[in-house]
């Protein structure tokens, strides 16, 4: 099979495009890919080293509000459909599929007008412009959550889950734990505020350390490498408890996922394919700052069907955070009930899902 993947802009959009392609490499090894990015996004590092065929096009988001800008965005649209055209004629794929960010827009625009099958991922429970845009024209859209299936209009959504959760299911938790000094066999909580980290989870984690302490569970923090130095001192000061672990960053985040009890994060999407995957309990703080409040949005999804509890950046205090965290630690029961209720919302097997759909084209609902 010969694949065009498109995707850009975050590592929501980005990684699940690579778990894609890493299944269809099992089911196919023979596939050959091209991947079409941005110059400047975090797409073009991922995608080399994973060795894969890398293409970018010089394309930006449209502004909600109007503005001299979205006529340049146009422009800069235009010839992106023209530039995609000539690749699709030269690589001429079987499938072309955007997972999301702006520079699908063009690519798989001109794929559908080529007559090209399409198909595109939506990772969120609020869908972004773009995949809003491209669902008029593609053939399948594949939903992560099936409460994004509302916003598409054309009736051609399947749900299929995320990629990345079937990624997430080889983690060893023994060499989690061990990586990061703490104890294995014991409870543990994982709390971590994305790959740049967040001040204000790191403000409430500083602020209920001392407690934490006297808990019979363990907790790892990540902070993020940006707040690492600042965080250690401060912990460092009040005397760091022998069950906590603070690291500014994780590369073997399958094996720690493996190894923790519950987990406190934002509500990215990716990272809530994750931990439905492992039927791991949650406590979300989404970040305020997401384009139509996505994150909330996917957190109060999860949290509905019994999976998550939620707590709002401005409800956060380290008060709130160690409440929480012990009303889920201290009640065995509870946290029984949210693993089940998690795994129910999960699609482990999403890579492959998605995989049958692009090869025969069947309906997964």
């Amino acid at each position: 099979m010969r694949v065009i993947v498109s995707g850009g802009g975050t590592g929501g959009h980005i990684y699940p495009a690579i778990a894609l392609v890493h299944e269809i490499q099992r089911q196919e090894p023979d596939s050959a890919f091209m991947y079409i990015g941005t110059k400047n996004g975090l797409e073009k590092d991922i995608v080399e080293r994973e060795h894969l065929p890398f293409h970018a096009l010089d394309i930006t988001g449209f502004r909600r509000k109007i503005s001299i800008e979205n006529v340049k965005t146009v422009m800069r649209f235009l010839k992106g459909v023209s530039k995609s055209k000539s690749l699709i004629h030269k690589f001429a794929p079987d499938v072309v599929i955007g997972t999301g960010g702006y520079v699908c827009g063009p690519v798989v625009y001109a794929a559908a007008k080529l007559h090209v099958p399409t198909v595109i991922h939506e990772q969120n429970s609020v869908p972004g412009l773009t995949n809003k845009f491209l669902s008029k024209y593609v053939d399948h859209v594949a939903l992560s959550m099936e409460e994004a299936d509302s916003y598409f209009t054309k009736g051609n959504t399947v749900l299929t889950g995320n990629p990345r959760a079937s990624e997430i299911l080889n983690g060893n938790g023994k060499i989690g734990i061990e990586s990061v000094g703490l104890k294995t066999g014991k409870k543990t909580v994982l709390v971590f505020g994305g790959s740049r980290g967040a001040r204000p989870i790191n403000e409430a984690v500083i602020e209920l350390l001392p407690t934490i302490a006297t808990k019979d569970y363990q907790l790892i923090y990540i902070t993020g490498e940006v707040h690492y130095e600042q965080v250690i001192a401060e912990v460092n000061a009040q005397g760091k408890p022998e069950n906590i672990s603070i690291q500014p960053f994780i590369h073997n985040m399958p094996d720690v996922l493996a190894g923790v009890d519950l987990v406190v994060s934002r509500a990215g999407a990716t990272s809530l394919a994750e931990f439905t995957a492992l039927a791991l309990p949650s406590i979300l703080i989404p970040s305020p700052y997401v384009t139509n409040n996505h994150q909330e949005k996917n957190a109060r999804a999860l949290e509905k069907h019994g999976a998550a509890k939620v707590i709002t950046e401005s409800e956060l205090t380290g008060a709130s955070l160690h409440k929480a965290i012990d009303d889920i630690m201290s009640n065995p029961v509870k946290r029984e009930t949210m693993m089940k209720k998690a795994k129910e919302q999960g699609i482990p097997d999403a890579a492959h899902r998605l995989y049958q759909l692009i090869r025969s084209g069947e309906n997964l609902k």
